[in-house]
Protein backbone atom coordinates (compact mmCIF):
# COMPACT_ATOMS: atom_id res chain seq x y z
CA UNK A 1 0.00 0.00 0.00
CA UNK A 2 1.19 3.31 -1.10
CA UNK A 3 1.80 6.01 1.34
CA UNK A 4 1.86 9.11 -1.39
CA UNK A 5 5.35 9.75 -1.07
CA UNK A 6 7.78 9.77 -3.61
CA UNK A 7 10.22 7.19 -4.41
CA UNK A 8 13.79 7.73 -2.72
CA UNK A 9 16.63 7.80 -5.66
CA UNK A 10 19.96 6.40 -4.92
CA UNK A 11 23.01 9.06 -5.36
CA UNK A 12 23.59 7.49 -8.82
CA UNK A 13 20.31 7.67 -10.51
CA UNK A 14 20.06 11.38 -8.86
CA UNK A 15 23.38 11.67 -10.81
CA UNK A 16 22.10 10.20 -13.79
CA UNK A 17 19.23 12.39 -13.82
CA UNK A 18 20.92 15.86 -13.24
CA UNK A 19 23.65 14.61 -16.14
CA UNK A 20 20.42 13.69 -18.15
CA UNK A 21 19.18 17.12 -17.38
CA UNK A 22 22.53 18.98 -17.77
CA UNK A 23 22.95 17.22 -21.55
CA UNK A 24 19.18 18.21 -22.39
CA UNK A 25 20.04 21.96 -21.24
CA UNK A 26 22.77 21.86 -23.37
CA UNK A 27 21.25 20.95 -26.49
CA UNK A 28 17.97 23.26 -26.12
CA UNK A 29 20.28 26.34 -25.59
CA UNK A 30 22.55 25.81 -28.52
CA UNK A 31 19.28 24.80 -30.58
CA UNK A 32 17.94 28.42 -29.20
CA UNK A 33 20.67 30.59 -30.04
CA UNK A 34 22.11 28.74 -33.03
CA UNK A 35 18.40 29.89 -34.42
CA UNK A 36 18.96 33.27 -33.28
CA UNK A 37 22.05 32.93 -35.62
CA UNK A 38 20.36 31.66 -38.40
CA UNK A 39 17.49 34.24 -38.28
CA UNK A 40 20.22 37.52 -37.56
CA UNK A 41 22.20 36.13 -41.03
CA UNK A 42 19.22 35.82 -43.08
CA UNK A 43 17.87 39.59 -41.82
CA UNK A 44 21.15 40.88 -42.58
CA UNK A 45 21.01 39.02 -46.08
CA UNK A 46 18.02 40.79 -46.34
CA UNK A 47 19.13 44.17 -45.59
CA UNK A 48 17.30 44.26 -42.46
CA UNK A 49 13.71 42.73 -43.43
CA UNK A 50 12.75 40.57 -40.47
CA UNK A 51 12.90 43.70 -38.08
CA UNK A 52 9.34 44.82 -38.96
CA UNK A 53 8.42 41.92 -36.63
CA UNK A 54 9.50 43.07 -33.84
CA UNK A 55 6.90 44.27 -30.49
CA UNK A 56 5.34 48.15 -32.01
CA UNK A 57 4.49 49.51 -28.75
CA UNK A 58 0.88 50.47 -28.46
CA UNK A 59 0.31 49.22 -32.00
CA UNK A 60 -2.45 46.40 -31.87
CA UNK A 61 -0.53 44.76 -34.77
CA UNK A 62 2.56 44.91 -32.99
CA UNK A 63 1.38 42.21 -30.53
CA UNK A 64 2.25 39.51 -33.19
CA UNK A 65 6.10 40.71 -32.04
CA UNK A 66 6.01 39.67 -28.58
CA UNK A 67 6.33 35.87 -29.66
CA UNK A 68 9.01 36.92 -32.48
CA UNK A 69 10.62 39.92 -30.97
CA UNK A 70 13.03 37.56 -28.56
CA UNK A 71 14.69 35.82 -31.28
CA UNK A 72 15.34 38.71 -33.45
CA UNK A 73 18.12 41.23 -32.81
CA UNK A 74 19.42 44.49 -34.57
CA UNK A 75 22.24 42.98 -36.24
CA UNK A 76 25.46 41.27 -35.00
CA UNK A 77 26.69 43.28 -32.44
CA UNK A 78 23.40 42.86 -30.75
CA UNK A 79 23.44 39.51 -30.94
CA UNK A 80 26.73 38.88 -29.58
CA UNK A 81 26.00 41.18 -26.53
CA UNK A 82 23.11 38.80 -25.79
CA UNK A 83 24.54 35.26 -26.75
CA UNK A 84 26.93 34.29 -23.92
CA UNK A 85 24.79 35.34 -20.91
CA UNK A 86 21.59 33.58 -23.03
CA UNK A 87 23.58 30.27 -22.95
CA UNK A 88 24.93 30.38 -19.56
CA UNK A 89 21.55 31.28 -17.60
CA UNK A 90 19.70 29.60 -20.30
CA UNK A 91 21.41 26.45 -19.59
CA UNK A 92 21.45 26.97 -15.56
CA UNK A 93 17.49 27.04 -15.98
CA UNK A 94 17.07 24.09 -18.07
CA UNK A 95 18.78 21.87 -16.27
CA UNK A 96 15.40 20.99 -14.13
CA UNK A 97 13.93 19.74 -17.41
CA UNK A 98 13.05 20.94 -20.71
CA UNK A 99 9.31 20.77 -20.21
CA UNK A 100 9.40 23.18 -17.24
CA UNK A 101 12.08 25.41 -19.30
CA UNK A 102 9.80 25.89 -22.17
CA UNK A 103 6.56 26.50 -19.99
CA UNK A 104 8.87 29.22 -18.05
CA UNK A 105 10.00 30.45 -21.48
CA UNK A 106 6.55 31.32 -22.33
CA UNK A 107 5.78 32.75 -19.11
CA UNK A 108 8.55 35.18 -19.77
CA UNK A 109 8.05 35.66 -23.38
CA UNK A 110 4.36 36.98 -22.97
CA UNK A 111 5.02 39.32 -19.60
CA UNK A 112 8.46 40.44 -21.21
CA UNK A 113 6.57 40.94 -24.47
CA UNK A 114 3.30 42.74 -22.73
CA UNK A 115 5.42 44.72 -20.70
CA UNK A 116 7.23 46.61 -23.48
CA UNK A 117 4.27 46.97 -25.94
CA UNK A 118 2.55 48.17 -23.13
CA UNK A 119 5.21 51.01 -21.21
CA UNK A 120 7.40 51.16 -24.40
CA UNK A 121 6.96 54.90 -25.91
CA UNK A 122 4.43 54.24 -28.48
CA UNK A 123 5.63 53.17 -32.00
CA UNK A 124 9.44 52.26 -31.22
CA UNK A 125 10.18 48.64 -32.17
CA UNK A 126 11.86 46.79 -29.42
CA UNK A 127 14.01 43.41 -30.54
CA UNK A 128 16.01 41.18 -29.18
CA UNK A 129 16.85 38.03 -26.57
CA UNK A 130 17.52 40.49 -23.20
CA UNK A 131 14.13 39.98 -21.82
CA UNK A 132 15.16 36.36 -21.55
CA UNK A 133 17.87 37.07 -20.15
CA UNK A 134 16.70 38.84 -17.21
CA UNK A 135 13.81 36.55 -17.20
CA UNK A 136 16.00 33.63 -16.70
CA UNK A 137 18.01 35.70 -14.12
CA UNK A 138 15.14 35.68 -12.68
CA UNK A 139 13.52 32.15 -12.51
CA UNK A 140 17.05 30.65 -11.58
CA UNK A 141 17.10 33.01 -8.13
CA UNK A 142 13.35 32.85 -7.67
CA UNK A 143 13.56 28.51 -8.43
CA UNK A 144 16.09 28.69 -5.57
CA UNK A 145 13.40 30.90 -3.06
CA UNK A 146 10.95 28.85 -3.55
CA UNK A 147 11.82 24.96 -4.53
CA UNK A 148 14.28 25.15 -2.14
CA UNK A 149 16.25 21.92 -2.71
CA UNK A 150 19.94 22.25 -2.51
CA UNK A 151 21.44 22.49 -6.02
CA UNK A 152 18.49 25.25 -6.71
CA UNK A 153 19.68 26.85 -4.13
CA UNK A 154 23.06 27.18 -4.99
CA UNK A 155 22.65 28.08 -8.81
CA UNK A 156 20.51 30.97 -7.07
CA UNK A 157 23.46 32.05 -5.01
CA UNK A 158 26.30 31.37 -8.08
CA UNK A 159 23.76 33.08 -10.56
CA UNK A 160 22.84 36.26 -7.73
CA UNK A 161 26.79 36.89 -6.96
CA UNK A 162 27.62 36.26 -10.88
CA UNK A 163 25.38 38.43 -12.56
CA UNK A 164 23.79 40.82 -10.21
CA UNK A 165 24.86 43.86 -11.69
CA UNK A 166 22.57 43.19 -14.51
CA UNK A 167 19.61 44.21 -11.84
CA UNK A 168 20.69 47.79 -13.14
CA UNK A 169 19.36 47.14 -16.43
CA UNK A 170 15.86 47.23 -15.18
CA UNK A 171 15.92 50.91 -14.81
CA UNK A 172 15.71 53.97 -17.47
CA UNK A 173 19.30 54.92 -18.66
CA UNK A 174 20.70 54.42 -22.21
CA UNK A 175 19.14 55.47 -24.98
CA UNK A 176 18.15 52.60 -27.50
CA UNK A 177 18.10 49.93 -24.17
CA UNK A 178 15.07 48.42 -23.37
CA UNK A 179 14.69 48.48 -19.64
CA UNK A 180 10.90 47.71 -20.14
CA UNK A 181 11.86 44.58 -21.67
CA UNK A 182 14.71 44.03 -19.11
CA UNK A 183 12.28 45.06 -15.82
CA UNK A 184 9.38 43.14 -17.14
CA UNK A 185 11.50 39.81 -18.18
CA UNK A 186 13.19 39.74 -14.45
CA UNK A 187 9.24 40.23 -13.52
CA UNK A 188 8.23 36.81 -15.55
CA UNK A 189 11.17 34.98 -14.60
CA UNK A 190 10.37 35.54 -11.19
CA UNK A 191 6.79 34.73 -11.66
CA UNK A 192 7.17 31.68 -13.67
CA UNK A 193 9.48 30.31 -10.78
CA UNK A 194 6.76 30.78 -8.20
CA UNK A 195 4.03 28.96 -11.12
CA UNK A 196 6.42 26.09 -11.51
CA UNK A 197 7.63 25.75 -8.50
CA UNK A 198 7.44 21.91 -6.66
CA UNK A 199 4.11 21.35 -5.12
CA UNK A 200 4.63 19.96 -1.25
CA UNK A 201 1.98 17.51 -0.07
CA UNK A 202 1.31 17.48 3.55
Amino acid sequence: MSDGLPPIRTPRERTASLLAGALGSVIVMLFLVGGMWVLEIIDYVQDGALDQYGIVARDPEGLVGIFAAPFLHAGFPHLIANSLPLLILGFLAAIRGVGRFLGASLIIIVVSGLGVWLVAPPNTVTLGASGLVFGYFGYVVGRGLFDRRILDIVLAVVVAVMYYSIIFGILPGEEGISWQGHLFGLIGGVAAAWLLRRRREY
